[in-house]
């Protein structure tokens, strides 16, 4: 019996609807479809593409980025694992406003150093070369990693985004590592 392929599905979260105990959950539910081996910290960021007239603290989003290492290909983490976990935490999608507040919205960022296109979705995310709450907390699991189609560093990136967009830290959330209690140890 040969063993399967392990995946290393860089993940990126974001909040805005209870996102100190959403966070954590997402987490959680992502260890039922690998494990759960990186966490950056959560840094906080307004709502992006917002009406800025209406746009205020509260309204604010956590983000964070994980690494999840799985036996599962890119095709379904992005259809079966990320809306599983999404469906657990009550994402409703408002087809109107892409940008609407959102209990929990997880993205596949990055697969191996493969470069995709399942579905509509492309990997690696453009968002990583024009979002700093994107590339940041990427870059803090793999300052390294160099982007496949870019060529330059998630840190080089991060760094080049992060006068762009206004972002903290929250130091206050605190994301554990969660590892899958169903797969076996390797």
């Amino acid at each position: 019996m040969s063993e399967r392929r392990r995946h290393r599905a860089y993940l990126s979260l974001g909040s805005n609807i209870e996102p100190e105990s959403n966070l954590p959950a997402a987490l959680r539910e992502l260890a039922r479809f690998g494990r759960v081996t990186a966490v950056s910290r959560v840094w906080e960021s307004a709502p992006f593409g917002g009406d800025p007239t209406t746009a205020s603290p509260a309204n604010n989003f956590l983000n964070a980025a994980a690494l999840l290492e799985t036996e599962l290909p890119a095709d379904a983490v992005c259809f079966d694992a990320i809306p599983a976990v999404e469906r657990s935490l009550g994402r409703v999608r408002d087809p109107r406003d892409k940008n609407a507040p959102r209990t929990i919205d997880v993205d596949l960022s990055l697969f191996d150093f493969d470069v995709l296109t399942v579905r509509h979705k492309r990997i690696p995310d453009p968002e990583i070369l024009l979002r700093a709450f994107v590339a940041i907390p990427l870059a803090e699991l793999a300052p390294l990693y160099r982007h496949p189609v870019d060529g330059r560093t998630l840190a080089e990136i991060a760094g080049e985004l992060s006068g762009a967009q206004i972002l903290a830290v929250r130091d206050d959330v605190r994301l554990p590592l969660i590892s899958s209690t169903t797969e076996s140890s390797r």
